[in-house]
Order: structure tokens, then sequence, then C-alpha cells
């Protein structure tokens, strides 16, 4: 009576922890699939993008001469719409030619930025500018404020670029989307979708652990094969 009880215990665990993890453990086999299958070059955009080419210029001005107070830290040359720009301190953007201080960059610029990136066959349908995101937009932890460039097709492709520096940013596009949204299920960081290391995530992984170690318990005190070796002993 009482290995009976125990397996009717252990049973019933391993069914509650199977129906209270089981709907994680499809959407980690899930997303584990797409991962697998998916060629991540294709996820990053890398088939909507084409080589940038550079530009070398001439007749610069020493960045020395941009302004007597100004104490430079770091320096980046930038090409926008075909002029060459300094990049100083990661918040000043110079002319390199004429000296003047550039106060960010134009919608027109932005998309001879983003023509100069993306493939030309693709046709732009629309850009906008944003200035803040929230932990689950899909340009986060990147310079804002932002052009946002949308494309035709079924793709849904956008590219962002930072309107502080001109620098081409990234793309996004449908399957990064899906991407995204699935690795916010394996991760289970419902927050910010990026932390692997969160509470939930841990939680589960170890009530996952136990109701395979229930199950493999369960297999041996209910095997006829392990009862029969039993009384041989």
């Amino acid at each position: 009576m009482g290995k009976l009880r125990a397996r009717k215990k252990i049973r019933k665990i391993h069914r509650y922890l199977g129906l209270f993890i089981g709907i994680q453990f499809i959407m980690w086999t899930v997303s584990g699939l797409y991962f697998s299958w998916t060629d991540i070059d294709e996820i990053h955009g890398d088939h909507f993008r084409q080589e940038v080419s550079k530009t070398a210029f001439g007749e610069l001005i020493s960045p020395a001469a941009l302004d007597s107070t100004l104490k430079i830290s770091s320096l980046v040359l930038r090409e926008i719409n075909s002029k060459p720009y300094y990049w100083i301190n990661n918040s000043s953007l110079y002319d390199a030619q004429t000296g003047y201080l550039k106060d960010g960059i134009t919608p027109e610029e932005a998309l001879n930025i983003a023509a100069l990136h993306i493939k030309p066959e693709l046709k732009v349908a629309g850009i906008e500018k944003i200035r803040t995101t929230d932990a689950h937009h899909e340009y986060r932890e990147k310079l804002l404020p932002a052009y946002v460039v949308s494309y035709e097709g079924d793709d849904a492709l956008k590219a962002y670029i930072s309107v502080a520096d001109g620098t081409f940013q990234t793309v996004r596009h449908r399957d990064w989307r899906w991407f995204d949204f699935l690795w916010m299920t394996h991760t289970m960081d419902y927050e910010g979708r990026d932390d692997i290391n969160n509470l939930l995530l841990r939680i589960f992984s170890v009530l996952g652990l136990l109701t395979v170690l229930s199950g493999f318990v369960l297999w041996y005190i209910s095997s006829p094969t392990i009862r029969k070796w039993s009384r041989r002993k």
C-alpha cells in the first residue's frame, strides 16, 4: 500500500507540473525550432542591404580649429549626403570642411543615407521621426531620436537612421519581429526581452527539471521490468 500511495502521489505531482509548465515547454520547443531553421543573416536583414563604398575627402579643416573651448575626447568622420562631418564626443556634428555646427540631419538626408545602405529595388513608403521607445519596441537601446524609413512590400521593412549623427543604425522586418517575439517567449523576459537571467526563467527551468525527474521516478516505480528485476534479487 505504501508503494501504491507513493506512486499515486508522484503521478499527481508529475501531472500537475506538466499542466503548469506545459505551455512554456511548447513555446521553448517552437522557438527553438524556429531559431534552428532560420538563417541569422536573414533575420539581421542582410539580404536587404548593400555594401557601402567609402568616400575619400580632401580639404578637411583641423578639428582643433572648430572651437577653441572644445575638448575633444572622441572623433569620427561621417559622410552625410556626400559631405564629410566630424562627430565629436558622441554629441556634436561639425562640417569637416567649413567648421559649422550641424543640428542633426534632415529627413531628406536620412533618405539619402538609407538609399546608400538599402538595395535600390526596394521602394520607400514613408519616413517619420521617433524620439522615444519602450522596452518592447523593435528599435530599443539605440540612438534616439531617429528617422524611420518604411518600405513597400510584405516584409514591412523599416530602416532606422540616427538624427544626431546620421549613422545607419539597423533594419527591422517581419521575420525579425517573429524572431524577437519568440526570443521573448524563450527567455521569458516579458519586460525587456533580453535578460536571460531573470527570476521567472530560473523558476520554470527548475520546475521543468522536476517534471522530467518525476517522470523518471514514476517510470522506475511503475515499470514491470524493474519490479521483475527487483523480485529476482
